[in-house]
């Protein structure tokens, strides 16, 4: 095959998406969005609200990866993160909210005092846990609470727990899950595992001090990478698609996040890695498919794929290796083992003199003997009363 369908060995090492594809892929893509963007609907009406640059530059690019077998992740409610090295949210008006764990207080002063100007004007609110499940029960609060915000980050100690905290208005689809951040400081280790915490009478914390934060310069990179990163929101099935640019952006700028959502998504969420990988694709919202990496191997374990007219390995077990050989019996009929050849046409077939079955005496249960003189001495003593009692009936029915 040539080199442009990039067609690589799984058993290379160094597997991996030729950028020059990448490039040639992203650059096709681009112009066929730009150009879908302008020509005139299908129906000849023109919108007149609608304008083709803020169409194109809010239309995403998604990088789609199959695999041979499922990723079984249907449990992980929160999305992994990929810092990419042209982040995707840089808008001077987007909304960022961010939970924290208890107690809020120093992280809003944080945020007020330390955070860098530019990044202090997206946090449009700091908020803990408690506060969020007092304020937020209320399914409309919640709803009111997703629509005022455009992202949402959340401290790892406490992202578990939100699920029930916030309900179905952020969980029934990804686009607003809060996204993990970690703003605790690392424990000190001694021979590898955590220095444990000091014994004692434990002491009211002071909600304006955090003793367990991070340095503010950390917490500020850690805010603005998640802020701008990758998304992977990994699914029970073949598929995973990750929104790695828009359609407005460069073509070189498109390739870059490409390359590194590629290596970083198979290198962390791919159980098997390349083993596992069987296609990537670059696509917008309503365009095809644009392949940019593909193996000829379908299949991740080849003991497992079965020739046509054999039978799988399971349903084979215990009968040899000459049952791996052998033809399925289809439409033939089954014949004993000791079975003698069939007489020819024009020969009479030769009756044989069985011994007949002998059938056991004490097969049948004994039944009890039937006794009719004494049933019909009862049935004749009933008939007698039943008419006595007729005419006793009529007797006093006339004397009234």
């Amino acid at each position: 095959m040539s080199k442009s369908t990039t067609i690589a060995k799984v058993s290379d090492a160094s597997v991996t998406v030729e950028p020059e594809q990448t490039l040639k892929a992203c650059k096709a893509l681009v112009a066929h969005i730009k150009k879908a963007a302008a020509e005139p609907r299908d129906d000849g009406k023109q919108n007149l609200l609608a304008d083709e640059e803020s169409t194109v530059a809010e239309t995403p690019v998604w990088l789609t990866l199959t695999t041979k077998k499922h990723i079984h992740d249907s449990n992980r409610l929160q999305p992994g993160k990929i810092v990419l090295p042209n982040p995707l949210n840089t808008s001077e008006e987007l909304s960022v909210c961010l939970i924290t764990a208890d107690p809020q207080r120093w992280y809003k002063n944080a945020v007020a005092d330390e955070f860098p100007e530019d990044l202090r004007a997206k946090i449009g609110r700091v908020i803990d846990i408690s506060h969020l499940r007092a304020k937020f029960k209320a399914y409309e609060a919640q709803r009111k609470l997703f629509s005022e915000h455009d992202v949402f980050l959340a401290d790892d100690r406490i992202i578990n727990r939100l699920p029930q905290a916030l309900g179905k208005s952020f969980y029934k689809s990804t686009t607003k899950r809060p996204i993990p951040v970690v703003l605790m400081a690392k424990r000190d280790k001694v021979d590898g595992k955590r220095v444990p915490a000091p014994k004692g009478k434990k002491q009211k914390r002071d909600p304006v001090e955090n003793v367990n934060a991070r340095p503010i310069p950390e917490i500020v990179a850690e805010v603005q990478k998640a802020i701008g990163a990758a998304l992977v929101h990994l699914t029970p099935s073949t598929n995973t698609a990750v929104k790695v640019g828009y359609a407005s952006w460069e073509p070189e700028k498109l390739s870059a996040n490409i390359d590194t959502v590629v290596r970083e998504i198979v290198e962390r969420f791919v159980p098997q890695k390349w083993q596992n990988v069987r296609n990537f694709y670059i696509k917008g919202p309503e365009t095809a498919a644009l392949p940019i990496y593909q193996t000829d191997e379908l299949w991740l374990d080849d003991s497992k794929v079965v020739a046509e007219g054999q039978q799988p390995p399971s349903a084979l077990a215990g009968k040899g290796r000459s049952a791996l050989n052998e033809k399925p019996n289809i439409g033939k009929k089954r014949k004993s083992l000791d079975a003698e050849p069939e007489p020819a046409a024009d020969e009479e077939p030769v009756k044989e003199d069985r011994p007949k079955k002998k059938v056991k005496k004490d097969a049948k249960k004994a039944l009890p003997e039937s006794n009719d003189d004494k049933l019909d001495k009862e049935i004749a003593e009933r008939k007698t009363k039943l008419k006595k009692q007729k005419k006793a009936a009529a007797k006093k029915a006339a004397d009234v």
